[in-house]
């Protein structure tokens, strides 16, 4: 299964790697990547899939490295296959919150981390960061959800009210893209490599509801949770940080699971489009990869 995921055998030697695997030595790693053969089949391969994960992880990375650090990730962390972009928009974000500055700081090493964790697993077969609009894509989205008139502009960046509701588009959006991802993942390790992935999007996306509500922005991330939903289809796959006047931390379903989206439906929302379009939003041109178009 890692021989129908990567391209060749650098690739996965390099997941094995990163992912902890090294210690089988070579002639253990020599088993588990022969163990299997590789099968033809209409699904995307695994490292498609990690490659559709690793332009989001490009996508928070970038807004969160703005707005703790004020600059962007180091060019060493943004080539590979396909045309790299760079980033419009973004600066460091004036906090007055301890707490959301020290919050801050964590989710956007932890981004930065999995950038490098994506990247050094694919190897070769890693895609570049596409090109990331952070300024007139936060303005479209407020629009949509309602939060601004026509003629006004929405600064993620400008202070830290703002930036907890930017971070609150993506979280939720990170957690159900990488539980709807888990389905078409084949490989054991991979998917355990993802799996901890989604645990941190998780522990993030729960710290941003718990701020939203204690700073009352409630009303406002209802709003973009209506929205994110009038994207991505007829289901109601999304919830507000609060649901009959009571807090609600975990958008669940009525056994208390996540939330699942396709990444079709993922890249509804961050090409702020319902249809089925190929670049837009958050991604001006696209995202690089073989899985890139909105459903």
């Amino acid at each position: 299964m890692i021989s129908r995921s990567a391209e060749n055998d650098n690739d996965r030697r390099n997941f094995l790697k990163a992912a902890g695997l090294a210690g089988l030595g070579t002639l253990g790693a020599a088993a588990l990547v022969n163990s299997v053969a590789p099968t033809a089949e209409a699904a995307p391969s695994d490292s498609a899939v990690l490659n559709f994960a690793l332009n989001l992880e490009y996508l928070e990375a970038q807004f969160y490295q703005m707005a703790h650090y004020g600059h962007g990730l180091p060019s060493s962390l943004t080539d590979g296959k396909g045309t790299r972009g760079g980033v419009t928009g973004g600066h460091k974000v004036p906090f007055k919150s301890k707490y959301l500055m020290q919050l801050s700081r964590e989710i956007a090493i932890d981004e930065l981390r999995h950038v490098e964790f994506l990247r050094k697993a694919l190897g070769s077969a890693k895609v570049a960061q596409p090109a990331i609009n952070l300024k007139s894509s936060f303005t479209a989205a407020a629009r949509a959800a309602g939060l601004i008139g026509a003629n006004q502009t929405f600064d993620p960046f400008a202070n830290e009210r703002n930036f907890l509701l930017g971070a609150f588009i993506f979280e939720d959006v990170g957690v159900t893209a990488y539980k709807g991802a888990a389905p078409l993942i084949n490989n054991k390790t991979y998917l355990e490599a993802a799996a901890g992935i989604l645990a941190v999007e998780a522990y993030h996306a729960g710290a941003v509801r718990g701020q939203i509500d204690v700073l009352g922005l409630d009303a406002a991330a209802d709003k973009i949770s209506n929205a994110r939903d009038s994207l991505d289809g007829k289901s109601d796959l999304d919830q507000g940080p609060t649901m009959k006047g009571k807090v609600n931390v975990t958008p669940v379903d009525g056994n208390g699971i996540a939330y699942s989206r396709t990444p079709g439906q993922v890249l509804n929302i961050v090409y702020l489009n319902p249809g089925a379009v190929k670049k837009g939003g958050f991604f001006p041109n696209g995202v690089n990869g073989a899985v890139n178009t909105s459903a």
